[in-house]
């Protein structure tokens, strides 16, 4: 009997094409060794085994930070969504991430789904840096409600045009526009207007801009970008809040550190340095 015989009686349901595949991707093993060829004799006493597919690559153009069976902690570039609008958008961080961690589940377990993967925060499409993702309910429940107490430290480093003052701490009430846009409430009694905290300072001041570190108090979607462009500092880059600048061709923030109590109850840190690139900015 051949190899390619062998197979087809252990796995009846498959076609000709995939045990030829299975064969070319080196998951046959007869004896514990790996067998590329259908037309190899094989004894009847002889073990064929099919391996489980290898796991899929990491999705490019994401960075791998730290993956458990809880979290997975990637660096996101700018230019990607982190789950896709209303408008719809296959190509986000969240849709790339779920099929590498199912694909990552299957090769575990043969053809049974792979872990699922949930949403915890976001980042704006053009914010680069540190971006958390649960896999499972319970870490997701466990992570939101610290980003809802408001005990996550989320640190950004910007660009900003300008000389602001040297420190700061930026309250708002932030609302959508009619374009929806955020900006800051003219009346902070403004009923739909949300609170919104951020503490910065100048590490270094330039000749027409400054790099700035900024802490988030609460994290409301837009924040940094709505409050910087209030204090008449923009971002360099951010022409839809009125940057004048554009000297990289994007939007100068990123998220270089975010800190949280894991699920099993460690304190934990995970860092992404800004792009050199800031430094022409």
């Amino acid at each position: 009997m051949t190899l390619g015989e062998r197979l087809a009686a252990l796995h009846p349901g498959s076609s000709g094409r995939t045990r030829k595949q299975w064969l070319t991707g080196g998951r046959v093993r007869v004896n514990d060794r790996v067998v590329r060829r259908a037309d190899v004799e094989i004894a009847a006493g002889d073990r064929v085994t099919l391996e489980a597919p290898p796991p899929p690559p990491f999705p490019s153009p994401l960075r791998l930070i730290h993956e458990d069976a809880d979290v997975l902690v990637v660096n996101k570039p700018p230019g990607l969504l982190t789950i896709e609008t209303e408008r719809g958008n296959d190509r986000t961080a969240y849709r790339l991430l779920a099929a590498y961690v199912g694909g990552h589940g299957r090769a575990r377990r043969g053809a049974r789904p792979g872990p699922r993967l949930f949403i915890v925060h976001r980042l704006d499409r053009e914010t680069s840096g540190v971006l958390v993702f649960a896999k499972s309910p319970k870490a997701k429940r466990g992570l939101q409600e610290q980003f809802e107490a408001r005990t996550v430290e989320r640190v950004y480093l910007g660009v900003v045009e300008g000389r602001p003052p040297a420190t700061g701490v930026l309250e708002d009430r932030l609302r959508q526009d009619a374009s929806l846009r955020v900006v800051p409430a003219r009346d902070r009694r403004d009923r739909r207007g949300k609170a919104a905290i951020t503490r910065y300072r100048v590490i270094e001041q330039r000749a027409e801009s400054a790099f700035v570190e900024l802490r988030l108090v609460t994290g409301r979607r837009g924040q940094i970008r709505a409050q910087l462009a209030a204090l008449g500092h923009p971002i360099v880059g951010d022409e839809a809040y009125g940057s004048r600048r554009d000297p990289l061709r994007r939007l100068c923030l990123h998220a270089t550190r975010l800190s949280f109590v894991h699920p099993d109850g460690r304190r934990v840190t995970f860092e992404s340095p800004p792009p050199t690139s800031f430094a022409r900015a």
